[in-house]
């Protein structure tokens, strides 16, 4: 396995965050300083980071209903609740792409740099359901909502094309696959429009289902790996095998 993917999965940072320590001479590999990324390592070797030993801990992935006021933080200086609190572990976790904290709803919470790295990228385009709700006004109206799914100019450029449903006369289902810091609510704003609630019900393939509100459930090995297959698919028109994660089998799990 690469240096950098090593350390990635070993929970320490992400798969970019992980070259970055190599390159500025932080990691060693049998006592010597290693600045190579893609230096070949196994469990045979020890690898040190700022002189502590580092070894590849079992992934976990965690859906987490992050209730309106946690912070979508692994650590807060301010002593807030963060979305890693819900977990209840003693293992080294971190966010997967972010909710402020005016928004509630479906994340994930995992150990394995690479994969959260993958999620959150914009060119994986991951996709992610919003259930949103505007404040008081008239009814929304076709052309408001034709506006948000063909893309609404921005301060940081226009949006990519969006799916749109109605749901209600001021409620519509979003689904996006970008990441934009508020995104959702900058759309709104941009059609004239004030956004009054803001859940996110469905991640890849995963959804919030009956999961309670700042509750945390551990993901199955089939459920993980339907994650791993949205970020692994082989480019537009080409046909690929999965990749074999051990004795895992894709699906598509739901979160309950």
């Amino acid at each position: 396995m690469r240096l950098a993917k090593y350390i990635a999965h070993a929970g320490v940072a992400s798969r970019r965050a992980s070259e970055q320590l190599i390159f500025d001479g932080r990691v060693t590999v049998d006592g010597n300083i290693v600045t190579d990324p893609a230096r070949d390592v196994d469990d045979g070797n020890e690898i040190t980071v700022d002189g502590d030993t580092v070894a590849i801990e079992k992934t976990v992935v965690y859906a987490v209903n992050k209730p309106l006021g946690v912070i979508s933080t692994a650590s807060d200086p301010e002593g807030r609740t963060t979305v890693v609190d819900l977990v209840g572990t003693e293992k080294r976790l971190y966010p997967v792409g972010r909710l402020d904290a005016n928004s509630y709803g479906l994340m994930l919470v995992t150990n394995d740099g690479d994969l959260a790295q993958k999620l959150s990228h914009p060119r994986h385009g991951v996709p992610k359901t919003y259930r949103v709700r505007v404040r008081r006004g008239s009814p929304l109206s076709r052309g408001e909502l034709a506006h948000l799914a063909a893309g609404v100019e921005l301060e940081d450029g226009k949006t990519g094309r969006a799916e749109v449903t109605k749901t209600g006369p001021r409620e519509f289902e979003i689904v996006i696959s970008e990441g934009r810091n508020r995104q959702i609510r900058r759309m709104c704003e941009a059609i004239g429009r004030d956004v009054g609630e803001l859940q996110r019900i469905k991640f890849g393939p995963l959804e919030l289902g009956r999961l309670k509100e700042g509750t945390a459930r551990r993901l199955s090995a089939e459920e993980v790996e339907s994650l791993w297959q949205n970020v692994d698919l082989p480019p537009a028109g080409k046909q690929s095998k999965p990749k074999s994660r051990g004795n895992s089998r894709s699906g598509r799990g739901k979160t309950r």
